[in-house]
């Protein structure tokens, strides 16, 4: 498999954040992203994290405030949801979306060398098989936690440590929010450390090929929370369904 290389900018220069339903975001697209994290990575700065929130998030959040410190310690927020993208722009907002699948698929394709130490928290030997097999990424510092992690605050510390320890320019979380969230937030609080967290939930599973992601013209049409539902009904229905609907009156409220 070929790889292309595309250096990081010098700089890449703070842009004012979008306040957008209590959210303080950063209004990246994919590209601008990826060029943030790259800068932020290779400039060798104190250990961040990134946080990429969709309606689920959002829905969440209205019923559990206690998590919004997850967010708001997040070095980098940005908008995974082209639905949040819409309700901005009936604001009169720009707030592009750059989902994280994508932010991830073009680190992993066009940035991460070979031979470049990452860090997984999450997953199993399948994706890190794959991710050898299609990209030849195999030197890997992988800690699978325990499930049940957001009741078990020493495993999220032991996780927190092993980020620390082990990571260098991108560690990916892959545990599902918001225990990922809770992994970087713990692993910022240590205070030591490099490199950037991405807090990326199914994304490496996408990329690994594990699970089916929408095809492109799907995406294009804000339509990929539907082939998730239809791939994955006995899991998805609650959050497509009944879950998402609340998105509507939540952003009315704020509007």
């Amino acid at each position: 498999m070929s790889y292309t290389t595309v250096s990081a900018p010098d700089f890449v220069p703070e842009m004012p954040h979008v306040s957008f339903m209590g959210m303080e975001f950063d209004p990246f697209d994919t590209d601008a992203t990826v060029e943030a994290l790259l800068d932020r990575a290779d400039r060798g700065l104190a250990f961040d994290y990134l946080v990429t929130p969709n309606v689920d998030h959002i829905v969440r959040l209205e019923a559990e405030p206690d998590l919004r410190p997850l967010y708001e310690a997040a070095g980098m927020l940005v908008c995974d949801s082209r639905i949040l993208e819409i309700f901005a722009r009936f604001e009169g907002k720009t707030l592009p979306a750059a989902p994280g699948a994508d932010v991830v698929a073009s680190l992993i394709q066009r940035h991460i060398q070979p031979d470049e130490k990452i860090v997984i928290i999450g997953g199993d030997d399948a994706m890190l098989e794959a991710l050898a097999r299609d990209y030849a990424i195999t030197n890997i510092a992988w800690h699978n936690p325990p499930m049940g992690l957001r009741h078990k605050p020493d495993a999220v510390r032991e996780a927190a440590e092993f980020l620390v320890r082990e990571n260098e320019r991108f560690a990916f979380l892959c545990v599902g929010s918001p225990q990922q969230e809770m992994i970087a937030k713990a692993a910022k609080e240590i205070g030591r450390g490099r490199g950037m967290a991405l807090c990326c939930g199914a994304s490496l599973d996408f990329l690994s090929g594990k699970t089916a992601r929408a095809p492109l013209w799907m995406r294009n049409a804000r339509l990929e929370w539907l082939h998730r539902l239809l791939s994955e009904p006995g899991r998805m229905w609650k959050r497509y369904l009944i879950d998402g609907p609340r998105i509507l009156k939540i952003w009315m409220r704020y509007r």
